[in-house]
């Protein structure tokens, strides 16, 4: 993985070009994920150039020591600019956590973009009490109950929920329970008129943690937003049907 160093910490990520000559999209993960999640998504490297980072405490990053919400939503918001800038980047799709990233960004930030892509996120997050509790107390039940159906995946095969738990196992408790009260602390309603960007929100049409809802609220106050839902797929639609994820956004990336 490359590296780009800023505020005294490094960020890691993984650039594919294949001599695309699209705009280049940066891949912002979601709560306790890593660059990874994006892998299927490097086959789009020969239309679009791809980059995937690692937030601070995920993957190869340095972490922060920051207290979840406002603080921790700046930090990782760091993250990606650091490496946008890096690499040119001028999309930024977000999933989850992610998504809520790229959303504080193109509200906050003077990186410039031509698009942003919002997979299987919202203008607020909820969390529910029972996975909260999990997380404080009980890591192994916690990733359980991400893993039953219709959270992150809806039906995925065996392979792929064993990859997906040992990848947040591999987080570990603290940084992906700060992850998730960053999530429930986000709340952006009252602002998404003044997202001034072409944006996709892309739901994933069994999601029970970030539903189509959540989605077509963002279309409906994002001024300029499309819509579009995966079929036969949860909250990481990226893994579970890349194909259908890869159309949908090289869909909009080429129009742009």
């Amino acid at each position: 993985m490359d590296r780009v160093t800023h505020h005294d910490r490094r960020t890691a990520y993984r650039r594919f070009d294949r001599g695309g000559d699209g705009p280049t999209v940066c891949f912002v993960h979601g709560s306790g994920g890593n660059a990874g999640v994006w892998k299927a998504q490097a086959r789009l490297s020969d239309r679009f150039p791809v980059v995937a980072l690692d937030l601070s405490g995920h993957g190869g990053s340095d972490d922060v020591e920051t207290p979840a919400g406002e603080a921790t939503l700046e930090a990782y918001a760091a993250d990606v600019v650091a490496v946008a800038s890096a690499t040119d980047a001028d999309v930024l799709c977000g999933s989850s956590l992610g998504g809520a990233v790229a959303l504080r960004i193109a509200l906050e930030r003077a990186l410039e973009l031509d698009g942003l892509v919002l997979a299987g996120t919202g203008a607020k997050l909820a969390v529910s009490e029972g996975l909260s509790e999990a997380l404080a107390t009980d890591f192994d039940r916690a990733v359980s109950l991400l893993h039953e159906p219709d959270r992150l995946f809806h039906d995925a095969p065996a392979d792929l929920l064993d990859r997906s738990r040992a990848a947040m196992r591999e987080c570990g408790r603290a940084v992906t329970e700060r992850d998730f009260r960053t999530c429930l602390r986000f709340d952006v309603r009252d602002r998404l008129e003044e997202v001034a960007v072409p944006t996709l929100a892309l739901a994933g049409e069994h999601d029970a943690l970030t539903p189509p809802r959540y989605h077509e609220f963002l279309a409906d106050r994002i001024p300029d937003c499309e819509y579009a839902e995966i079929d036969d797929a949860a909250h990481l639609a990226m893994l579970e049907e890349p194909a259908a994820f890869n159309s949908a956004l090289a869909g909009f990336l080429s129009r742009l």
